[in-house]
């Protein structure tokens, strides 16, 4: 690596090295180097000098992404280092940049998006602040400013995904709808929410500047029913949303509502309408909605073509799988996933016409729980054999013994873009004769050695075929989600507050019953 570096990197890392030194010369810098003294001072960990910085920061853009990504001066990507120390200094010296004279300032926009949030921190100090704390160092940021006497001259624009619950939600409040001018005003490109009520939903999304939101993910414990989504579409709007995710559950009735005699469903009807209304709308998650019989109503009206679609788990039926395999989203579609569904068993011509669709363009396939068995796997080849751009393909939870297992790893060798397999553990690896485990607990009591001996098998397989490019696991407790991760002890909290709800309302009931 040393050996890609710049002559000018090295100069950088050399300087900032010497945090004294480097915040005593940074006037004397010439203002084309404070990009490569930026990510020197990054990729080093002196937080010192990443604050200084960014208080005098000459130039008018600041882009976090792309200053911390490959550039010829110096080719390492740094964008999956959300390192805490950094991060910090970098938002303490943006806010010192502001409360300068007027006559220092030049930044304009600051652009905080375009990092990753990865498992594994290869920073120095090994503590990463993931999107929820960077949203509350932001938030409380903008909170500490607006008690500061205002310097005449135009605020910052700030760019950052915001990730929004119960915790931060005040502070997020305050710093997007300030009581008087500020240094600092916040856009947001991508929101997150969870663990909120609908109503505090409503309110943020309206502060966040809805107009602007590109990605939109409403998750795990905000409690939306149609009604609630209806309202948020209609009232709210979001023009050029591009990517939208609901929670579960957010497609069922409200409880007071009525379908008519006609079994149309105008609820359904109108969040399709609103939906059709954002004409760049490419990403839909709507897992664990029951939606039997509605996706033509949901999905028919649509202006643009979808390139990601997640269904899992939504009880669909032939009428849906139908509509799937011959719409006009079929030929577009990049990342799909049709988990929980009996789909080679119910509905394998639909379901196969539309893999055939979807061949040229599909790069991730996720059919978790899906009933596929032995006697499966030979159509389910041939249906996978066009998809010659497949990178991913995920089918956990699918009771396929080592043999079946072993004939479809020969089969996916030919793919030649694929890249990762998830499969199922062995139903050899359980007790002969049991039936094969539904729930996480239950699945994960099996027979170790031989899971380990099955899976060295089907490496042998790739081996062979020249596929060690293609990665294997069985992750039983799902893959890696850093803001779940990061928010878990807020939504236990807010789980066992709910379940205690839950308690004292039936307890009511009962009484009002004696």
């Amino acid at each position: 690596m040393d050996t890609m570096r710049s002559l000018r990197f090295i100069s950088a890392e050399a300087l900032v090295s010497h945090p004294q030194v480097a915040r005593q010369s940074l006037d004397s810098v010439a203002h084309n180097l404070y990009p490569l003294l930026f990510k020197a001072s990054y990729l080093l960990e002196q937080a010192e000098v990443t604050r200084a910085v960014l208080g005098r920061w000459p130039l008018e853009e600041f882009r976090l992404g792309a200053l911390l990504g490959p550039s010829a001066d110096h080719p390492q990507d740094l964008r999956d280092r959300t390192c805490r120390a950094c991060l910090e200094a970098l938002v303490r010296g943006l806010a010192d940049h502001v409360l300068q004279d007027r006559s220092r300032r030049r930044l304009r926009v600051a652009d905080l998006t375009g990092i990753r949030d990865v498992q594994v921190q290869r920073c120095p100090c090994g503590r990463a602040l993931g999107r929820w704390g960077r949203t509350q160092l932001l938030a409380r940021t903008c909170c500490e400013l607006q008690a500061e006497p205002l310097a005449a001259g135009r605020p910052v624009e700030v760019l950052a995904d915001l990730f929004v619950t119960e915790g931060n939600f005040e502070a997020v409040v305050q710093a997007l709808r300030p009581a008087c001018p500020t240094p600092l005003r916040v856009h947001c490109p991508s929101f997150r929410a969870d663990s909120l009520s609908p109503s505090q939903l409503l309110h943020v999304l309206r502060l966040a500047g809805p107009g602007a939101l590109r990605k939109l993910e409403v998750v795990h414990n905000v409690r939306l029913h149609a009604g609630h989504v209806q309202q948020l579409l209609a009232q709210v709007g979001f023009p050029r949303l591009a990517s939208l995710t609901l929670p579960t559950k957010a497609f069922d009735a409200p409880p007071t509502y009525a379908s008519t005699p006609d079994g149309e469903d105008p609820l359904l009807a109108s969040i399709s309408r609103e939906l059709s209304k954002m004409a760049q709308l490419t990403e839909l998650s709507v897992a664990f909605s029951t939606l039997t019989g509605k996706i033509p109503t949901l999905l028919g009206p649509l202006q643009t073509p979808l390139r990601v679609l997640d269904l899992a788990n939504c009880a669909l039926n032939h009428t849906d799988m139908a509509f799937l395999a011959d719409c006009a989203h079929a030929a577009h579609l990049e990342v799909l996933d049709l988990s929980g569904h009996n789909l080679v068993s119910l509905y394998p011509s639909t379901f196969f016409r539309l893999l055939s669709q979807a061949s040229r363009t599909l790069r991730i396939l996720t059919l978790e729980e899906c009933g596929i068995v032995d006697s499966h796997v030979g159509m389910l080849i041939l249906g996978l054999s066009p998809c010659h751009r497949l990178r991913q393909l995920k089918f956990l939870g699918n009771p396929l013994s080592a043999r079946a297992l072993r004939r479809l790893f020969t089969a996916l060798c030919e793919l030649p873009e694929l890249r990762c397999i998830e499969f199922p553990v062995p139903k050899d690896c359980y007790p002969e004769g049991a039936a094969y485990p539904q729930d996480e607990l239950a699945m994960s009591k099996f027979d170790q050695q031989k899971y380990d001996e099955i899976a060295e098998e089907l490496r042998a397989v790739l081996l062979r075929a020249d596929r060690e490019d293609i990665q294997v696991s069985t992750p039983l407790f799902g893959s890696f989600d850093p803001d779940i991760q990061e928010t878990s002890n807020e939504l236990g909290a807010f789980l066992l507050q709910a379940f205690k709800t839950a308690l004292e309302n039936f307890s009511r009931a009962l009484k009002q019953i004696e």
